[in-house]
C-alpha cells in the first residue's frame, strides 16, 4: 500500500469528503489546497503521504511559518492533514499517525527577526550620518534627520508600532517625565518609560525639527488633488509629522527605516526595532511581565515567544559558572 501514489490517496479521500462527509465544494477545494501543498513537500524528500513521518508534519509546518505564514492558516493546513490521516487510520491504509501529539500552532511562534545591538546603533544613527554625508543637501535636511532620529530612538526605546507612531499625539508625550502614554490596539493605553538617548533625540526634534517642518510649504497637488490646507494644519495635533503639517503615512515611516538599516547591513522594518528591545531587554534580565507591559500584549502568552532568549542567557551563564558546566 505504500507504493500508492499521492495522487490516488488524494483522490480516495477527496471522493471520501464528498460523499460520505458531504462537505460543501468550496471546503474540498480548501482540504485540495492543503494537502497537495503537503504531498509537494514530501515529494522534495522523495517521500510519500502514505510513508510521511512525525517529522515530515512538523518540518512542513516550520516552512509554512518561515514563509510568514499566519498561525490561522497554518492551523487551517494541520486540520487538513489530521483528517486525511485520520481517514487512512481507519482505513487500514497506515499503522500510524504521522500527526499525533503535533504541537497546535500557537504553540509554533517563531521569534521574530531583530537586530545586533552594534546593528541598533548603526541604524538609530544613520540620519545624522546622512545629513553629515551631504546625502540630503535640502533645505528641510536637517528637520528631516531629527525626526527620523526621533522616530527611530522612539521605535527602538519604547517598542512601538507603525500605526502607534504615526497616530502619536504631540500631548502624549510627557518628556519631562520621561515616559510617553502610547494608544495601542483596541484604543488600549498603556505607558512607556524613555531612555535618555530617546529624550534627547525627541527634545531636539521638537526644539528645531517639528516647527520647521510645520512652516514649510506642502508639496504641490496634483490636478484635481484635494487641498493640501483641506488635509493638513501647521497646528497639527500629531507628534510626528510630514512637511506642512502634513500626517505622516506608515508607508513612509517603513521607507524612512529601511533607508536608515543600509548602515547596518541589513535591511530592517520598524517592527524589527520593536522585536530588537523586547529581545534587548530579555537578554539583559527583564521579565516577560515588564517586557508584556512595554509592548502592549493583551496576553502573556504572546511574549512568551521571547522566553527562549531567557533559556538561552541562562544557559550561557550557566555553563560560564558553574563548576560542574565547565568543559574539562
Amino acid at each position: 500500500m505504500a507504493s500508492e501514489s499521492n495522487a490516488y490517496v488524494l483522490s480516495g479521500f477527496l471522493d471520501y469528503l464528498r460523499i460520505e462527509k458531504g462537505l460543501a465544494a468550496n471546503s474540498i477545494a480548501a482540504y485540495t489546497t492543503d494537502i497537495l501543498q503537503f504531498s509537494e513537500f514530501l515529494e522534495k524528500q522523495k517521500r510519500l503521504l502514505l510513508t510521511a513521518r512525525r517529522n515530515d508534519v512538523r518540518e512542513f509546518l516550520q516552512q509554512l511559518f518561515s514563509h510568514q505564514v499566519d498561525g490561522r492558516s497554518v492551523g487551517r493546513k494541520l486540520s487538513a492533514l489530521r483528517h486525511l490521516y485520520r481517514y487512512l487510520l481507519l482505513d487500514k491504509r497506515i499503522d500510524h499517525d504521522p500527526t499525533l501529539n503535533i504541537e497546535s500552532p500557537r504553540q509554533w511562534k517563531v521569534l521574530p527577526k531583530s537586530l545586533a545591538r552594534d546593528e541598533v546603533e548603526s541604524t538609530l544613527a544613520a540620519p545624522a550620518a546622512l545629513l553629515a554625508s551631504g546625502h540630503n543637501n535640502s533645505k528641510n535636511a536637517v528637520a528631516l534627520a531629527a525626526r527620523d532620529r526621533a522616530m527611530l530612538e522612539l521605535l527602538y526605546a519604547g517598542a512601538l508600532r507603525v500605526s502607534e507612531m504615526v497616530n502619536a499625539m504631540l500631548e502624549d508625550l510627557k518628556l519631562e517625565s520621561g515616559y510617553m502614554l502610547v494608544r495601542g490596539k483596541g484604543d488600549k493605553e498603556r505607558i512607556v518609560p524613555l531612555g535618555k538617548p530617546a529624550q534627547d533625540a525627541l527634545s531636539e526634534y521638537l526644539a528645531q525639527g517639528r516647527p520647521a517642518l510645520a512652516g514649510m510649504r506642502a508639496t504641490k497637488p496634483a490636478k484635481n488633488a484635494v487641498r493640501p490646507s483641506a488635509i493638513s494644519t501647521k497646528n497639527s495635533p500629531l507628534l510626528f509629522i510630514a512637511r506642512g503639517g502634513r500626517r505622516l503615512t506608515r508607508q513612509r515611516v517603513w521607507q524612512m527605516v529601511g533607508e536608515s538599516s543600509v548602515a547596518s547591513g541589513r535591511h530592517a522594518s520598524p517592527h524589527m526595532l520593536r522585536h530588537s528591545c523586547a529581545t534587548h531587554m530579555v537578554e539583559n534580565g527583564a521579565d516577560l511581565r515588564t517586557v508584556q507591559t512595554i509592548l502592549g500584549h493583551a496576553d502573556i502568552s504572546t511574549t512568551q515567544v521571547y522566553t527562549h532568549l531567557a533559556l538561552d542567557r541562562l544557559r550561557t551563564v550557566y555553563q560560564k559558572h558553574h563548576p560542574r558546566a565547565k568543559a574539562k
